[in-house]
């Protein structure tokens, strides 16, 4: 490792891999630093049973030829060696209650997506099209998801409710449970959830859905490649304790293991709180400190990752989100020990090798921070393995025996189905993916207050950055757009955008 870069990151999250591929490809040295095994953030997955499981990419949206995420993965080098594995055209989510036998479609395509649910709402087809409509309408506001450079967005689009906004398109109240059934890919909590976060998850799978085919860290694979390619430098088990700021900029971050890495500039891919703490929250302004600080983290996940024996369970090429109620479409993480879960998220492993049978599935459901405060001063990474104790132990069978008995309502037979199963908790989306209190998708969004959680890329310190997944917006497509609008501080946004659509053209 060299003394002095012009750029370093800290974390290699997709969005500090993006920066630093961008920052590379204009001729910057960049370093990226990361304090844990594997690169990706929520780009890694894990081996159980020789089976291959995501920590957070179930599925992508918009990678078919000219939409946004296949121009931008094609300006970063990366989009001709992914292996994708599209949903099915009539369904890529399924939507299902357990109060109602039939089960909902959303498919690919606006037109298809409005013909699927017609079939089970004929007289509300003007209504659909009109949902549709206000989906197209609000993400053609935002410019960097169209790739454009021109435009700001407008203050009146941030401040619509979601839950109201798609209550507005119908009085049918199944059909508002159906077309709200995915709130999941954002944690949808209903005064306070904007319809543009709605608008910009959901936009992009119904454009075009795909499965990783082995998991999401090929993509991690495939982007320290291009950085590779233009002299960027990664290192992992580099954990930043430290930003050291002098005269209003970073000079350089000091590791846990003493050494200094300098830079001219500085791009923190970590949490931003953390970040405030790591560079000194005496540099930065009070209220900006506060506002931060008082930011709510998105709720956390308990998950189960089931191995299936050979042969036993068909591969199904779509998702499913689950409820036990219709009406508990919004209300699924306020739950109590007696009624968790009240409903789930379930994806399969989509594998090269097995087109008819799975070879395993993962489900998800909300869990609070709060429900692992008797472990919360355990910590456990692949850099430094520590056991969280019997109790622990006991605590995950106990929830793991809970959840199940609700999947097999939904899945009859599939416990015979099952070789293993193995589970994550808040505290592993803690550690693992260094998330604040183990959330999801970075810091509650609300249309009561937008401004209030619009972090900005570009910090006081004269030559610090943000990026990641609580600047902008979360999921791949999010994290990407931030890395865009990270590095157009640096470079010069019109250049930028202008360069990205002539290189993916």
């Amino acid at each position: 490792m060299k003394e002095q870069y012009d750029v370093v990151i800290v974390g290699s999250g997709l969005g500090g891999l993006v920066s630093s591929i961008i920052l590379a490809k204009e001729g910057y040295s960049v370093c990226v630093l990361e304090k844990n095994n594997q690169y990706g953030g929520n780009l890694q997955t894990f081996v159980r049973d020789k089976t291959i499981f995501d920590t957070g990419i179930h599925y992508i949206g918009g990678l078919a030829e000219g939409q946004n995420l296949y121009k931008y993965f094609k300006y970063i080098g990366i989009i001709d060696h992914l292996n994708l594995k599209k949903l099915d055209e009539n369904c890529y989510d399924m939507i299902s209650f357990e109060d109602d036998q039939n089960e909902y479609p959303h498919a690919q395509g606006y037109e298809n997506f409005a013909d699927q649910l017609t079939a089970f709402f004929p007289e509300e087809k003007a209504n659909i099209e009109k949902y549709c409509e206000k989906l197209q309408t609000i993400c053609d506001a935002f410019p960097l998801y169209n790739l454009n450079w021109e435009g700001k967005y407008d203050n009146e689009i941030l401040a619509l409710n979601a839950k109201e906004t798609i209550e507005e398109c119908t009085q049918n109240e199944k059909l508002k449970a159906v077309l709200a059934g995915s709130n999941f890919l954002y944690a949808g909590i209903p005064d306070k959830s904007p319809f543009y976060v709605h608008a910009l998850s959901v936009n992009s799978y119904i454009q075009s859905s795909w499965r990783c085919i082995n998991g999401g860290s090929q993509i991690t694979k495939q982007l320290l490649k291009q950085l590779k390619k233009y002299g960027g430098e990664f290192y992992k088990y580099k954990e930043v304790t430290r930003f050291n700021v002098e005269d209003n900029k970073v000079d350089f971050v000091e590791l846990k293991d003493g050494m200094k890495v300098f830079g001219s500039m500085f791009i923190s891919n970590i949490e931003p709180k953390t970040t405030l703490k790591m560079a000194g929250e005496e540099n930065f302004r009070k209220a900006f400190v506060n506002r931060v600080q008082s930011l709510e983290g998105v709720i956390s996940a308990f998950s189960l990752y089931i191995v299936f024996k050979p042969h036993t369970f068909k591969y199904i090429n779509h998702n499913f989100y689950h409820f036990k109620k219709s009406s508990e479409v919004w209300t699924a993480h306020e739950y109590d020990e007696d009624s968790w879960p009240k409903g789930f998220m379930a994806s399969m492993n989509a594998s090269k090798k097995e087109e008819i049978w799975a070879e395993g599935m993962t489900f998800i459901t909300y869990m609070k921070y709060e429900d692992v405060t008797p472990w919360i001063d355990t910590f456990n990474t692949t850099a430094e393995e520590s056991d969280r104790g019997e109790s622990y132990e006991e605590f995950k069978s106990r929830k793991t025996a809970k959840f199940l008995a609700e999947i097999e309502i939904k899945f009859p037979g599939i416990r015979d189905c099952i070789k293993s199963i193995h589970t994550s908790t808040p505290l592993s989306y803690r550690d693992y993916i260094g998330g604040y209190n183990g959330n999801m998708y970075g810091y509650v969004k609300d249309s009561n207050n937008p401004m209030k959680t619009l972090i900005p890329a570009k910090t006081k310190l004269d030559n610090l950055y943000l990026t990641g997944q609580s600047i902008n917006m979360h999921g791949v497509l999010g994290v990407t757009i931030g890395a865009v609008s990270t590095c157009s501080e640096i470079v010069g946004k019109e250049y930028l955008v202008t360069k990205i659509n002539s290189e993916s053209e």
